[in-house]
């Protein structure tokens, strides 16, 4: 267990701490223990937030908007939240949970399971959807996607920034966090879809603006939807949290898919990863440690310097330019282009 520790103070121009490379705030993680459920609220139908302190009573460590924390849960599984209370609270850290009948149990655990005065086991923060810094932007959030982009709304009003806010749901009840929005006045727009239908993207997001940066989060059709609309704005302008893995690309053409050769540089040790196991399987049956969470390419834990080799990412995260750029990988779901890779583990 680590003990918390605070980190560097506030210096960077939307009121947060410096950003590093994404690379380096993702695998940033300052605290890792139990913390104690400090409050459990219901604030929509189905959505719960918790706030969590440390039972020492010492500092969190300071966090960026998008940045979110992993809880370890009894069961054994690990699952991810956003953090969205107050970027300068170091006292408590708040997340919320919807729950997901169809999901893989984690959110029905907590619902069920998880009440004030309680336990938990935390890590992070780790910061997967930097707020960049822009003179104006565009946030749009679908369901529980609003909890990332809560703490970047305070960041942008706090900069001076110009932001507006499309926000959807299936009906007002199950839309979290209205009252709190609700003092942004006419920059946010509420669009739940049994009174609006659909959201109005064309009508929001309008044409492509250069000063402009978009951030998405919510289900995949919105995210999707917004992807398509933003096709031909500048490359880096669209910004995207997914809550699953996007389709996984295989081989062309129908072709099955080839053992790889991986070399761990670093423990002296060469595999050969077949096609039923992924990367991180046979690196950790090999009995090398990887850091890992979510299997699914999204959360990151696992991304790994790659040292040479062509990587065929297959990841929901990385960007393009992280991707085109050949030095990382997450090597949960990615592979290799030409049979081999060198890996530093």
């Amino acid at each position: 267990m680590t003990s918390p520790s605070a980190t560097a103070p506030d210096t960077h121009p939307l009121g947060t701490t410096e950003a590093g490379t994404p690379s380096e705030d993702r695998r940033e993680a300052g605290f890792e223990g139990a913390v104690t459920v400090v409050t459990r609220r219901t604030v929509a139908d189905g959505v719960v937030s918790l706030e969590l302190a440390p039972g020492s009573g010492e500092p969190l460590p300071a966090w960026r908007p998008g940045a979110h924390i992993d809880v370890a849960l009894p069961t054994g599984v690990t699952r991810q939240y956003s953090l969205c209370g107050p970027v300068g609270d170091t006292a408590r850290w708040r997340v919320a949970v919807l729950r997901e009948p169809d999901g893989r149990g984690g959110s029905q655990w907590i619902h069920d399971h998880v009440e004030e005065g309680g336990e938990l086991r935390v890590r992070g923060p780790r910061d997967n959807f930097p707020l960049r810094p822009a003179a104006r932007y565009l946030f749009v959030g679908g369901g529980i996607g609003i909890t990332p982009l809560l703490p970047m709304i305070a960041g942008a009003e706090a900069a001076g920034a110009e932001w507006s806010l499309l926000y959807g749901g299936r009906t007002r009840s199950s839309m979290a966090f209205l009252p709190e929005l609700e003092g942004y006045g006419e920059r946010v727009t509420v669009r739940p879809q049994d009174e609006y239908g659909l959201l109005d993207l064309a009508g929001f997001l309008g044409d492509p603006d250069p000063s402009a940066l978009v951030y998405c989060c919510g289900p995949a059709g919105l995210i999707d939807a917004v992807e398509a609309h933003c096709a031909g704005w500048p490359t880096g302008t669209l910004n995207v949290e997914r809550f699953a893995a996007a389709a996984v690309r295989r081989p062309a053409g129908g072709a099955a898919e080839q053992p790889i050769e991986v070399e761990l540089r670093a423990s002296g040790t060469t595999l050969t990863v077949p096609p039923e196991l992924s990367v991180l399987q046979a690196v950790e049956r090999a009995g090398v440690p990887v850091l890992s969470s979510c299997e699914e390419g999204i959360c990151g834990s696992c991304e790994t310097a790659v040292l040479e080799g062509e990587i065929d990412h297959r990841d929901s995260l990385l960007t393009e330019d992280e991707q085109a750029a050949n030095d990382t990988m997450l090597i949960c779901v990615s592979r290799a282009r030409g049979g081999r890779l060198v890996l530093d583990l």
